[in-house]
């Protein structure tokens, strides 16, 4: 069975992401989604379990997709799920340097697992999650940028964040 792990932050799922995992799940035989807790980004906008229940919500037409979070190093988790294959999606060369020098790293790590990079589509290159919550917080429009199930959440979550900062004024 050929399995891969498709591992991110996921603050929020974009189109774009969605983009990747369709493309990717036809690749592999079984695709395992993961919110990874990401000391870099401390400062999440939603927790991982609100993350992976909004994954798992905007996948559920992909038939062998698997959502889950992880708090840890990649590479035992690819070995605890037995997948060889760390998918990346990639929007433009940025992206690119970064993930290149994560999965020369990974190599150095663990030899037996392959890391697979997949160009966004050109629509969906400019989307990124900090960009959605930004939108979001000053009521922009996202329903181009995220799926009708994610921006549900990422409404509320704003207005939320508003009503939050409109008591700390008063």
């Amino acid at each position: 069975m050929r399995r891969a792990v498709c591992p991110g932050s996921f603050d929020p799922v974009t189109k774009g992401h969605i983009d990747i995992f369709e493309r990717a799940s036809a690749m592999f035989d079984e695709l395992i989604i993961s919110v990874f807790h990401n000391p870099g980004k401390d400062k999440a906008a939603f927790s991982m379990e609100e993350r992976v229940e909004m994954l798992r919500e905007a996948t559920a037409h992909i038939p062998n997709v698997r959502v889950t979070g992880f708090s840890g190093l990649l590479n035992e988790f690819c070995r605890q799920e037995e997948a060889p294959f760390i998918v990346r999606g990639l929007r433009a060369f940025t992206d690119f340097e970064y993930e290149f020098q994560r999965a020369l790293l990974m190599k150095k790590i663990d030899q037996s697992i392959e890391t697979v990079f997949i160009m966004t589509n050109a629509e969906y290159s400019f989307i990124s999650s900090s960009g959605v919550r930004e939108l979001a917080t000053f009521g922009g429009k996202l329903s181009d940028l995220v799926p009708e199930c994610v921006e549900k959440h990422v409404r509320e979550h704003a207005f939320k964040k508003f009503e939050d900062g409109m008591e700390k004024v008063q």
